[in-house]
């Protein structure tokens, strides 16, 4: 029996006013989640299901995260639209095709998210447009590497707040505050 990154985070609950640190997913407490680059994007599909996640982050073949990849991006537009640019049949459209390079994503540092709090990180979701933040640090080699991830579901599953299936996700402060005062 496999559990969820859900079922191994400590659930804490949290308010607004929380630290951001208890709402942050901290990769060196709990395995990341990845994908190889080569891999078809259905795989990422089971990966992400059996995991329980809706991010994976996306290795080379040397190991080293060159992205993320998302459960939007791989049951959206994007595979559809691969294919067709690529002259692909959609079975064969890769992971890497479809995913978010690192240096498109929305990161904040670790020494920031030790001074936030939970209201903080739903702003800067909400001005990102974005379900996921990832959370970086300098390693002692000078290195930045990623420390965790920020993730709406997860905030929101904390705050108490219910996200019924397929719901938009609220994406500001405000819609937050109002879903918690209901």
């Amino acid at each position: 029996m496999s559990c969820s990154i859900a079922d191994v985070i400590e659930e804490r609950r949290v308010h607004l006013d929380s630290p951001a640190i208890d709402v942050m997913t901290d990769l060196k407490r709990i395995p990341a989640a990845s994908v190889p680059a080569a891999e078809p994007h259905e795989e990422a599909l089971r990966v992400m299901q059996m995991r329980g996640v809706r991010l994976l982050l996306v290795v080379d073949g040397s190991g080293l995260v060159i992205g993320v990849v998302t459960a939007a991006d791989l049951l959206g537009e994007r595979p559809l639209r691969a294919a067709r640019e690529q002259g692909l049949r959609r079975g064969e459209v890769t992971v890497a095709r479809v995913m978010t390079p690192l240096s498109a994503m929305d990161a904040v540092r670790h020494e920031d998210v030790l001074r936030a709090d939970v209201g903080h990180v739903i702003a800067t979701l909400g001005r990102s447009g974005r379900q996921h933040a990832l959370v970086i640090e300098n390693a002692q080699d000078g290195r930045v590497c990623i420390r965790g991830i920020f993730s709406r579901t997860q905030i929101a599953r904390q705050l108490g707040v219910a996200l019924p299936e397929g719901a938009e996700v609220a994406r500001s402060f405000a819609e937050i505050e109002a879903a918690i005062a209901a």
